[in-house]
């Protein structure tokens, strides 16, 4: 496990889109071989998207044989409501790119059949031959996607009853009114994600650093779901200043020493492979 610390949120979102930037045109992907994303929401990624978008139209990353598979949707939700995801994904990042829309998935939440459309999104992402690269943010209790604490740590994706603490912290996008937050979603699984060839975790604010702490300093544990991915063999968890608070001062001190290490990583001359045996 990787952990870059970067000095605020508008570098994280820099330093993960030149990374998506750079994992994309690396693989160098055809009609013949996708490049599979998988994608969060939320405020932490904007800024990352934002940046993606600046760099397709400067021309330097296409989207056109890249397959996304977004974390998540709420239940109940009409699809051109402002917060529902597939409203978010479509106005912050995908019309703005030249991904085709049926290559863009996103759990329907709206589907008459919800537990046939969770099997069915296992059955598109194996289809499409796994995700390279699966990219997360958390909450303030470490919850990845809504696999909220307590979640088993090998599920898949499956419609999930949200917590009191998710329900509070997504009022605010509701009118601050907890009775309008849907009370349940679709979510991939903490196992959905294991199986990606890499994740990258987005972390971000002091509300965030009791998270991070638990996320890399403790065990692996249910209650922060987040915490399972110390077991990936290639996990990148890209964080800014504040989120730090929380961490022992030598654990900030070792991953700060690696930096120069990490910054390759984003570099263009420099093969990926070739640094993971780095460290």
């Amino acid at each position: 496990m990787r952990l870059i610390i970067l000095e605020s949120s508008s570098s994280v979102a820099e330093w993960a889109a030149k990374y998506v930037m750079k994992r994309i045109n690396d693989f160098n992907p055809g009609p013949d071989r996708y490049f599979v994303l998988g994608l969060p929401t939320g405020s932490t990624p904007y800024g990352m998207y934002q940046k993606l978008i600046e760099f397709y139209n400067a021309g330097k990353v296409s989207f056109k044989y890249v397959k996304t598979f977004n974390m998540d949707e709420y239940v109940n939700l009409p699809r051109d409501h402002p917060e529902s995801y597939h409203y978010y994904m479509w106005n912050n990042f995908f019309k703005h790119i030249d991904i085709d829309p049926q290559n863009a998935h996103i759990l329907d939440g709206n589907a008459s059949d919800l537990v046939d459309e969770c099997n069915n999104y296992e059955k598109k992402i194996s289809e499409a031959g796994g995700v390279e690269l699966f990219i997360g943010g958390i909450g303030p209790d470490g919850h990845i996607a809504f696999n909220e604490p307590g979640s088993s740590l090998v599920s898949r994706t499956r419609v999930k009853t949200l917590a009191q603490d998710t329900l509070e912290a997504n009022a605010r996008f509701f009118d601050n009114d907890i009775s309008k937050v849907p009370k349940q979603a679709l979510t991939v699984g903490v196992g959905t994600v294991m199986d990606a060839k890499e994740v990258m975790i987005l972390i971000t604010g002091t509300h965030k650093a009791f998270a991070l702490y638990k996320a890399i300093e403790e065990g692996v544990n249910h209650m922060w779901t987040v915490s399972a991915f110390q077991q990936h063999p290639h996990t990148l968890m890209i964080c800014d200043e504040d989120a730090t608070l929380e961490l022992r001062v030598k654990t900030v001190k070792y991953f700060k020493a690696l930096s120069n290490v990490h910054h390759k990583l984003i570099e263009g001359d420099v093969s990926l492979d070739k640094m993971r045996t780095i460290h």
